[in-house]
This record gives C-alpha cells, sequence and structure tokens, in this order.
C-alpha cells in the first residue's frame, strides 16, 4: 500500500545539495516533521533556520544510522558527490567518491532503513544513462546503458527496488540533467560566450532538463505516490541546439553556440558519449500519479529565471 499525503516524519540526506535545499522547506510547509543530514555545523545551523532538526550523520555507522531512522515514516536519498565543474564531468575518475557514495551509501541508508521500520525509501538516479531514443518519447521502461563512470547509478535504484521486494515502498527518482544558479550554468555560460554550446552531441539531439525548484517540487509530490520508478523532467524536452540557444538568449548573448567539434567530444570517450544521447524523457507517469505539473514547462523558461537569479559577483 502506498504512503499517503498525510504528515509524516521525513529523513533527508543530501539536504543542502541543489535539489535538497528546496525539498526541505517545501515539506516543512506542508507540516512534515523534518529531519535533515547536514556535514558541518554550519550547514545543520541553516536546516534548523528552516524548521527542520539538523542531523549529524555517518551512514556507514549502521547503529548510529539505525538510531537516527527509529520512528521515521519516509527516507528521501538525495545524497551525492558529484564533480565540482562541468568539465570535471567528463573525467571519469572525477566520479570516484559519487561511486561510494551511490553503491554503498546508498545501500546502508536502505538496509538501516529497513531495520529502523521506515515504511518508505525515497532514492535519487540519473536519467541520462538510458539509452538513445532519437526523437521518440522515453518512459520509466527503456532500456538503460550506463557509462563505466556511471554504472553505480543502477546499485543506487537497486536499493530502492529492493525496499518494495522485502515488503516497504522504494521509489527511484530518475532525475534529469539540472539547471539553476549554480557553478555548472556559470560555466556553460562561460561556454556559450566564447562561441560554444555547453552541451556535446548533435544538435538535433534531445535533452531532457529540469530546474532544481522543480525537480524538488516533484520529489516533494512523490512522497505519496506509488512504490516505483519515475521520470522527473519537465513537459517538454528541446533539442541541444535549441537549449544551447534559450541559454545565450536567457544570458543576452548575441553569438550563436556552435556544437562542440566531434574529435573534442571524443577526447572524453565514455563520460561525454554517455552526455551526448538523444533522450526525449516523458514525466506522464509522474504528473498521473501526483498532478504534479512543473513551475517551468521547458529549459526555454526556465533558464531565462535561472540565469536573472544569480546573485550579484
Amino acid at each position: 500500500m502506498a504512503s499517503t499525503t498525510s504528515t509524516k516524519r521525513i529523513f533527508v540526506t543530501g539536504a543542502t545539495g541543489v535539489v535538497g535545499t528546496h525539498v526541505v522547506p517545501l515539506l516543512i510547509a506542508q507540516g512534515h516533521d523534518v529531519s535533515a543530514v547536514g556535514r558541518s555545523a554550519e550547514k545543520r545551523a541553516r536546516l534548523e533556520s528552516l524548521g527542520a532538526r539538523g542531523v549529524e550523520l555517518d551512514v556507514f555507522d549502521e547503529v548510529a544510522t539505525r538510531t537516527a531512522l527509529a520512528g521515521q515514516d519516509v527516507v528521501i536519498n538525495l545524497a551525492t558527490h558529484m564533480p565540482e565543474t562541468t568539465m570535471q564531468m567528463m573525467l571519469p575518475w572525477k566520479w570516484r567518491e559519487n561511486d561510494v557514495v551511490r553503491r554503498e551509501g546508498s545501500a546502508a541508508l536502505a538496509h538501516a532503513a529497513h531495520d529502523a521500520g521506515v515504511r518508505r525509501f525515497m532514492q535519487e538516479s540519473f536519467a541520462p544513462i538510458y539509452e538513445d531514443n532519437g526523437s521518440e518519447w522515453i518512459d520509466e521502461s527503456w532500456r538503460q546503458r550506463p557509462a563505466s563512470y556511471n554504472r553505480t547509478t543502477l546499485d543506487a535504484e537497486r536499493s530502492a527496488l529492493s525496499y518494495t521486494e522485502q515488503g516497504g515502498e522504494g521509489v527511484v527518482l530518475r532525475f534529469a540533467g539540472f539547471y539553476g544558479p549554480d557553478q555548472f550554468l556559470r560555466d556553460a555560460i562561460g561556454m556559450v560566450k566564447k562561441g560554444w554550446s555547453p552541451l556535446p552531441g548533435s544538435p538535433l539531439a534531445y535533452w531532457s532538463s529540469i530546474a532544481h525548484e522543480d525537480a524538488a517540487s516533484a520529489v516533494v509530490a512523490l512522497v505519496g505516490a506509488p512504490a516505483g520508478v519515475y521520470n522527473v523532467c519537465d513537459d517538454t524536452p528541446i533539442t541541444r541546439a535549441e537549449w544551447a540557444v534559450a541559454l545565450a538568449q536567457a544570458a543576452e548573448i548575441t553569438k550563436a553556440p556552435r556544437p562542440i567539434p566531434r574529435f573534442l567530444a571524443a577526447l572524453g570517450g565514455a563520460s561525454v558519449e554517455c552526455l551526448s544521447r538523444s533522450q526525449r524523457m516523458s514525466n506522464a507517469k509522474l504528473k498521473a500519479a501526483t498532478g504534479w505539473s512543473p513551475k517551468w514547462a521547458s529549459a526555454r523558461e526556465g533558464l531565462t529565471a535561472a540565469v536573472r537569479s544569480f546573485a550579484p559577483r
């Protein structure tokens, strides 16, 4: 039986990341009792200022984690350790710490949650591991083909899927590419200023994306949805050429961005190949289960808002 949307005790990891930062206040606004992990005293204080209970936790400490999760209704695992820049994302070894978080951290947290009697376990995932599907729509049943550097995404998903098999409610949050006022967007604007598209791949290939705040509202909506796998993306994926033009217009750059040359993209190997696939993701299942809609229907509108919200430097 799926969880209902009544007030719950919810435990959030990755609470100070680009999505978690938005998830926590949304949960609190709905009246949920939120405990959120912060890795530093400063981050925990920030979470507490929002109305959450700031928690210091090492998920590999089995006893401490089980104790922290006792009495919780839902665990939302948004923890990642992403490369710091766009260029670093192209380097497989920069994902090693994230591999540990996804493979071992997710399994440890799910195990502790199960032992503590938590009903629902929600796990972040990474939609770009889908196989290329050209201009056709991709739903949750479409084939996955991760590159070697992000194969641990499947391990993270397995933690949630196994949760359902063991009698709980496992939810996989298969996120499209994020965008928002962060360093990745600054890097992308920098590339467009130099005349290049920030996204590898054919200009006609689709790139599914979602704004940080829309990803967060989808997570909150899924707290009460049936167990399963959900694509978390906006309504209207656009091509890489359209995405680059939308960013250029948002940043008031008049020079049209050019595609990254194939020979340069090829230097990135499997990392770039995975990020070059055409993936026109559908959010129909998410919308049908929750009634959710994104604030920004596509990156055309969302990028303009993201660029405008940058703090002055």
